[in-house]
């Protein structure tokens, strides 16, 4: 289909959707869920075959991680769709209804954004996810994937729009673009005439690429340079296993921890504790290579030297680098600097320590003794999100069912004219 086309059937979608209430919703998502663990087969068959493309043009470790697909992460798909059943729908709340002195009532009402466009890469149950949370809030969405997961892609969507055929309702809510050239993303990030908004969702390219070039509004989702610091009064123990827990136990997610600010009071005792909790402690594969700038390289040699580089770099692999700092200031200065607004972390024994953390670091989400991998729509009670947004407009941090929506003022009279 045509990309104009596209756009007018989900603007014709979006509005049908509008009119369904959350019992015709839910069961979409039910038989959706469903569809998803029927077409389990199919679905790995194509994803075995992105994965195997994917391994031949040599795609870093960590994108196949994020590209692969396995019967427990299709279930947890479906299951994902069958908690945002059981989450509230907030279309059509009332938020306030105020009478003026003119008696006229006036309120604001939750309406679905209409047609919701997601860009994203090698992450295919972004694709369960966008339709579970788009469909629920009213919104149709176009679906535009990489290359790398189209196979998978369209594996879903078929079991997707399968769901809805056998719930009665219009397949179209959900659409995948086919083509994978850049022309055709191109020319998606100018529909503005049918997308009423545009997420992005992968690396640091394409989400400069589309905030630079789209005339649809778009929700930033960032990268994830994540820091964690480890105050002087840090309890070590809990220090090490927030560490490794946010570094390696998924390394391709934007909540992963990148970099790790030591103060400098505790840097004798506790980086070689670090070392032996991230190299020599991890299996072969696994081993955690660390950059540190030269202070830190004087007490454990085998670590290796950080360049400038390093402080903002989110490497979505076996890397972390390590920063020395003199003081809580010191460390937020830094943080702030070279962190991407994303999820940052303080381990401290101190509550003062905690509170000016929290007050001064400028994220989405700023955590005190725990690991920067919770920032997850799930883990937020929110359902699947349809990504974390970076920005400071209309969303901040875990995206989702809130906020696919905005709202419309309603206003009741009994004949006033204004004079």
């Amino acid at each position: 289909m045509e990309l104009r086309e596209m756009g007018k059937a989900a603007k014709d979608a979006a509005r049908y959707l509008n009119s369904l209430g959350v019992t015709e919703k839910n069961e979409g998502l039910r038989q959706a869920a469903q569809a998803l663990l029927d077409g389990q087969d199919a679905i790995l068959a194509a994803n075995a075959a992105d994965v195997e493309a994917a391994r031949e043009r040599g795609m870093h470790s960590g994108l196949i991680d994020r590209l692969t697909l396995t019967p427990a992460r299709i279930q947890a798909m479906a299951d994902g769709l069958l908690e945002i059943v059981a989450l509230d729908d907030p279309v059509g709340e009332v938020l306030s209804m105020k009478p003026r002195p003119n008696g006229l009532v006036i309120g604001r009402k939750r309406v679905p954004l209409g047609v919701v466009g997601i860009i994203y890469e090698a992450r295919p149950n972004v694709t369960a996810d966008a339709f579970g949370l788009c469909f629920k809030t009213g919104n149709a969405v176009i679906l535009k994937g990489g290359s790398d997961a189209i196979r998978s892609n369209q594996a879903i969507v078929r079991q997707l729009q399968e769901g809805l055929s056998r719930a009665g309702i219009r397949t179209d809510a959900v659409q995948l673009i086919q083509a994978t050239d850049r022309e055709t993303t191109r020319q998606f990030m100018r529909l503005n005439e049918y997308v009423d908004v545009l997420i992005p969702r992968g690396g640091a390219g394409l989400i400069r690429t589309v905030v630079e070039n789209s005339t649809v509004p778009v929700i930033e989702t960032g990268t994830g340079n994540c820091h964690i610091y480890v105050d002087e009064s840090a309890d070590f123990a809990m220090a090490l296993d927030i560490i490794e827990n946010a570094k390696t136990q998924r390394i391709g997610v934007c909540n992963a921890c990148e970099s790790l600010v030591v103060h400098e009071g505790i840097a004798e005792a506790f980086l070689p504790l670090l070392k032996e909790r991230l190299q020599d402690g991890q299996p072969e594969g696994k081993k955690v290579e660390i950059r540190a700038e030269e202070a830190a390289c004087r007490i454990v040699p085998e670590f290796v030297r950080a360049t400038e580089e390093d402080w903002g770099t989110e490497y979505l692999d076996y890397i972390l680098s390590v920063k020395l700092v003199s003081s809580l200031d010191e460390a937020i200065a830094h943080i702030n600097r070279y962190n991407t607004g994303h999820s940052e972390a303080i381990i401290t024994g101190q509550y003062q320590n905690a509170q000016d953390f929290l007050d001064k670091i400028d994220a989405a989400a700023v955590y005190v003794n725990a690991s920067t991998r919770f920032t997850d729509g799930n883990e937020f009670g929110f359902g699947a999100e349809i990504g974390i947004s970076t920005q400071k407009l209309h969303a901040r941090g875990p995206m989702g069912l809130e906020a696919l929506t905005t709202t419309k003022y309603i206003i009741y009279g009994n004949g006033q004219v204004r004079g």
